[in-house]
């Protein structure tokens, strides 16, 4: 009666330890690395040009280091001056980490070619959010004659006062050439700088634009 009992209670315990059908069997995701830019491109070399205008000439060589060695060492692209051509061309290496250095790279060449100074340009390099706006002074309004070079002035104030007011309240960094604008902020910073400068330009004097914009920075501090 005992040997019954204890093989009734052995098949129980055989029943038991079989998995249960239905049950979801866990597998581990397979790991890829990730895949660098030549490999992106079925090993084809990719490549950007950029011209350099002709004022720009001589600052760029000045800062050719300054220019050449975040881009060489750090975004690992590399870079060349054609004299013939008057163009900066970036292409990809095979230890290029990401594609999307090329493009920032040749951002932040870009924007060194729009006027802005090396230490706000390579802010291109390091952050996703940023990005440069150009608009000319005749897409708000058109002038000629003194009335443009008085609107010019006026977005630059004297000694370059209200540019900076500006550019310090939106945490951006704004060129004026001629009659051509640029901004380089995020995308939030270049809606405010413009419509300050476009207010500037339609004939609203400095102070009023002064005010609105204190209250705009202030909103979006209180917003991020």
């Amino acid at each position: 009666m005992q040997f019954n009992q204890a093989a009734s209670s052995m098949e129980v315990e055989k029943v038991t330890s079989k998995p249960v059908s239905g049950s979801a069997v866990f597998v581990s995701k397979p790991k890829f690395e990730s895949l660098k830019a030549h490999e992106i491109s079925e090993g084809q070399v990719q490549f950007r040009k950029i011209s350099v205008p002709p004022h720009r000439f001589t600052p760029l060589k000045k800062t050719w280091m300054e220019i050449y060695t975040p881009i060489y060492d750090t975004m690992k692209i590399d870079i060349r001056m054609n004299v013939k051509t008057r163009k900066v061309e970036l292409k990809t290496r095979s230890d290029t980490p990401d594609v999307s250095h090329l493009q920032k790279s040749a951002d932040f060449v870009h924007a060194f070619m729009l006027g802005f100074d090396v230490v706000d340009a390579v802010a291109l390099l390091r952050m996703d959010e940023l990005y440069v706006d150009s608009f000319e002074i005749k897409d708000v309004k058109t002038l000629r004659g003194e009335h443009l070079s008085r609107a010019i002035g006026r977005l630059s104030g004297k000694g370059g006062k209200t540019k900076f007011a500006i550019e310090n309240a939106t945490k951006t960094r704004i060129v004026i050439a001629d009659s051509k604008i640029h901004i380089l902020g995020s995308f939030t910073n270049i809606k405010v700088a413009r419509d300050s400068l476009c207010s500037l330009i339609l004939g609203s004097p400095a102070g009023k634009v002064y005010s609105k914009l204190r209250a705009v920075s202030a909103r979006i501090a209180e917003r991020f």
